[in-house]
Protein backbone atom coordinates (compact mmCIF):
# COMPACT_ATOMS: atom_id res chain seq x y z
CA UNK A 1 0.00 0.00 0.00
CA UNK A 2 3.16 2.59 1.05
CA UNK A 3 4.17 1.64 -2.39
CA UNK A 4 1.12 2.65 -4.07
CA UNK A 5 0.69 6.10 -2.24
CA UNK A 6 4.48 6.96 -3.12
CA UNK A 7 3.84 6.48 -6.81
CA UNK A 8 0.66 8.08 -6.45
CA UNK A 9 2.65 11.31 -4.70
CA UNK A 10 5.37 11.19 -7.72
CA UNK A 11 2.49 10.97 -10.45
CA UNK A 12 0.49 13.63 -8.79
CA UNK A 13 3.46 16.20 -8.35
CA UNK A 14 4.99 15.86 -11.75
CA UNK A 15 1.42 16.25 -13.23
CA UNK A 16 1.16 19.60 -11.19
CA UNK A 17 4.73 20.63 -12.26
CA UNK A 18 3.79 19.63 -16.15
CA UNK A 19 0.35 21.76 -16.12
CA UNK A 20 2.02 24.79 -14.03
CA UNK A 21 5.79 24.60 -15.73
CA UNK A 22 8.41 26.72 -13.65
CA UNK A 23 10.95 28.17 -15.65
CA UNK A 24 13.72 30.23 -14.18
CA UNK A 25 15.44 31.64 -17.17
CA UNK A 26 17.72 33.98 -16.34
CA UNK A 27 19.77 36.54 -19.10
CA UNK A 28 23.49 36.75 -19.28
CA UNK A 29 25.48 39.99 -19.10
CA UNK A 30 25.97 39.11 -23.10
CA UNK A 31 22.27 39.30 -23.76
CA UNK A 32 21.51 35.69 -24.20
CA UNK A 33 20.42 32.83 -21.76
CA UNK A 34 22.69 31.64 -19.47
CA UNK A 35 22.80 27.76 -20.69
CA UNK A 36 24.52 26.49 -22.70
CA UNK A 37 27.35 28.01 -21.62
CA UNK A 38 28.24 31.42 -23.56
CA UNK A 39 31.11 29.46 -25.31
CA UNK A 40 28.97 26.50 -26.07
CA UNK A 41 26.04 27.15 -28.11
CA UNK A 42 23.05 23.93 -28.51
CA UNK A 43 23.98 23.71 -32.38
CA UNK A 44 27.80 22.94 -31.83
CA UNK A 45 27.41 19.85 -30.31
CA UNK A 46 28.67 16.50 -32.00
CA UNK A 47 26.11 15.25 -34.03
CA UNK A 48 24.65 18.93 -34.38
CA UNK A 49 21.42 18.05 -32.27
CA UNK A 50 19.92 20.51 -29.76
CA UNK A 51 20.47 19.24 -26.05
CA UNK A 52 17.40 19.59 -23.79
CA UNK A 53 18.69 21.83 -20.59
CA UNK A 54 17.45 19.91 -17.20
CA UNK A 55 16.55 21.46 -14.35
CA UNK A 56 15.30 20.61 -10.62
CA UNK A 57 12.97 22.29 -8.11
CA UNK A 58 11.81 20.71 -4.50
CA UNK A 59 8.62 19.84 -4.30
CA UNK A 60 8.13 21.35 -0.36
CA UNK A 61 9.47 20.36 2.85
CA UNK A 62 7.97 17.67 4.69
CA UNK A 63 7.55 16.10 8.50
CA UNK A 64 9.24 13.12 9.06
CA UNK A 65 7.92 9.91 8.03
CA UNK A 66 6.45 11.52 4.88
CA UNK A 67 8.17 11.04 1.69
CA UNK A 68 9.25 14.31 -0.12
CA UNK A 69 9.76 15.04 -4.00
CA UNK A 70 12.37 16.30 -6.61
CA UNK A 71 11.44 16.85 -9.77
CA UNK A 72 13.35 17.29 -12.62
CA UNK A 73 12.23 19.18 -15.63
CA UNK A 74 14.20 19.10 -19.52
CA UNK A 75 13.05 21.77 -21.89
CA UNK A 76 12.82 21.01 -24.58
CA UNK A 77 10.71 17.46 -24.30
CA UNK A 78 12.38 14.22 -26.04
CA UNK A 79 9.53 13.40 -28.78
CA UNK A 80 11.26 9.96 -28.81
CA UNK A 81 11.56 8.33 -25.55
CA UNK A 82 13.37 9.73 -22.27
CA UNK A 83 16.51 10.28 -20.40
CA UNK A 84 18.50 9.16 -17.56
CA UNK A 85 20.04 12.38 -15.65
CA UNK A 86 22.79 12.22 -13.25
CA UNK A 87 22.75 13.57 -9.46
CA UNK A 88 24.50 13.67 -6.07
CA UNK A 89 23.08 13.65 -2.76
CA UNK A 90 23.80 15.73 0.23
CA UNK A 91 22.75 17.77 2.98
CA UNK A 92 22.95 17.29 6.83
CA UNK A 93 20.73 14.51 6.38
CA UNK A 94 21.83 10.70 6.62
CA UNK A 95 21.18 8.47 3.90
CA UNK A 96 19.88 5.29 6.08
CA UNK A 97 19.62 7.16 8.99
CA UNK A 98 16.95 10.11 8.24
CA UNK A 99 15.69 8.85 5.19
CA UNK A 100 15.67 5.55 2.83
CA UNK A 101 18.98 5.90 0.35
CA UNK A 102 18.25 6.78 -3.14
CA UNK A 103 20.61 6.11 -6.11
CA UNK A 104 21.31 7.93 -9.46
CA UNK A 105 20.37 7.92 -12.12
CA UNK A 106 16.99 9.27 -11.79
CA UNK A 107 14.92 9.13 -15.16
CA UNK A 108 12.97 12.06 -17.24
CA UNK A 109 9.90 10.62 -19.77
CA UNK A 110 8.62 11.76 -22.95
CA UNK A 111 6.68 14.08 -21.31
CA UNK A 112 9.75 16.03 -19.95
CA UNK A 113 9.29 15.72 -16.33
CA UNK A 114 10.70 12.92 -14.11
CA UNK A 115 10.51 12.33 -10.06
CA UNK A 116 12.68 11.69 -7.64
CA UNK A 117 11.24 10.25 -4.74
CA UNK A 118 12.40 9.23 -1.14
CA UNK A 119 10.90 8.40 1.97
CA UNK A 120 12.12 9.62 5.67
CA UNK A 121 12.55 7.13 8.56
CA UNK A 122 11.47 8.01 12.34
CA UNK A 123 14.34 9.95 14.11
CA UNK A 124 16.30 7.61 16.00
CA UNK A 125 18.05 10.07 17.97
CA UNK A 126 14.89 10.19 20.12
CA UNK A 127 12.08 12.41 20.63
CA UNK A 128 14.00 14.98 22.52
CA UNK A 129 15.78 15.51 19.29
CA UNK A 130 13.33 18.62 17.07
CA UNK A 131 16.26 19.55 14.68
CA UNK A 132 15.38 20.04 11.23
CA UNK A 133 17.56 17.87 8.68
CA UNK A 134 18.31 18.80 4.98
CA UNK A 135 18.22 17.07 1.85
CA UNK A 136 20.18 18.44 -0.98
CA UNK A 137 19.78 17.01 -4.84
CA UNK A 138 22.29 18.60 -7.29
CA UNK A 139 22.44 17.39 -11.26
CA UNK A 140 25.91 16.73 -13.06
CA UNK A 141 26.44 16.44 -16.13
CA UNK A 142 26.09 13.51 -18.35
CA UNK A 143 25.81 12.86 -22.27
CA UNK A 144 22.97 14.65 -24.56
CA UNK A 145 22.04 17.18 -21.45
CA UNK A 146 22.76 20.60 -20.54
CA UNK A 147 22.28 21.63 -16.91
CA UNK A 148 19.98 24.21 -16.27
CA UNK A 149 20.51 27.40 -13.96
CA UNK A 150 18.06 25.41 -11.54
CA UNK A 151 21.14 22.95 -10.78
CA UNK A 152 20.16 21.88 -7.18
CA UNK A 153 17.49 21.79 -4.54
CA UNK A 154 16.52 21.77 -1.12
CA UNK A 155 13.92 19.92 1.24
CA UNK A 156 13.59 20.00 5.10
CA UNK A 157 13.24 16.99 7.09
CA UNK A 158 10.96 18.62 10.01
CA UNK A 159 10.70 16.93 13.10
CA UNK A 160 7.20 15.05 13.33
CA UNK A 161 4.58 17.09 15.07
Amino acid sequence: MKKQNIVFIAIAFALAFALAPVTKAAISPQGGPTYPPPNESVSDSPEGENLPVITIHSAGNILRGKTGSFVLDMKPALAFGGMYVNFSVSGTAVAGVDYVPFLSPAYIGQSGYGVISFATMPDPRGSSNRQAYSVVVTLKPGAGYFIGEAKSALIWIKPAQ
